[in-house]
């Protein structure tokens, strides 16, 4: 089957769960998560839930495991960094049955064309748990942006209706 062929029968109306993870972010300053809210309801899929929590490994994996298995994909955004407070990679990294390797190659090589070698600097990425796919992305808007209206979104019908074969 063809690629165009896969995104004609990729599963519309996914349901996703969004964790913003900030020491800093509130309901009123979260652009990065209002703005992946708003990508997604706008494909047409579903925001069965969103919380910001602390960059707090122990308190992020709690909340992703949480998910897992009772939406189709987790979308977080913050603590991709390599400050000494940023865990989010390790957090969930570590519950990835499968790694999506090429999100985070692609999301690279895309950022650095809009920011250059920085891009080096982020750890997003992507995998899957207990049949639910999980993207970290970035915590500035502009990064979200990028990840989800050029990679997340084109795809996530795919990858849905892939996980459940």
């Amino acid at each position: 089957m063809s690629v165009p062929d896969h995104r004609k029968t990729a599963v519309s109306g996914v349901r996703c769960f969004v964790l913003t993870i900030s020491d800093t972010r509130t309901d009123t300053t979260d652009t990065s998560g209002r703005a992946i809210v708003e990508l997604l309801e706008g494909a047409g899929h579903v925001v069965a839930g969103r919380k910001i929590l602390r960059d707090d490994a122990r308190a992020v994996r709690d909340a992703v495991s949480a998910n897992l298995g009772g939406v189709d994909a987790v979308i977080t955004t913050g603590g991709t960094g390599i400050t000494s407070r940023d865990s989010t990679y390790e957090a969930i990294a570590a519950l990835f049955e499968k790694q999506l390797d090429g999100f985070g190659e692609l999301f690279r090589v895309l950022s650095y064309e809009d920011i250059g070698s920085a891009a080096m600097l982020t750890r997003a990425a992507a995998g899957v748990a207990r049949a639910t796919a999980i993207f970290m992305l970035p915590g500035s808007e502009q990064a979200v942006r990028l990840g989800m209206s050029r990679l997340i979104v084109p795809e996530l019908g795919h990858v849905v209706r892939e996980l459940r074969r």
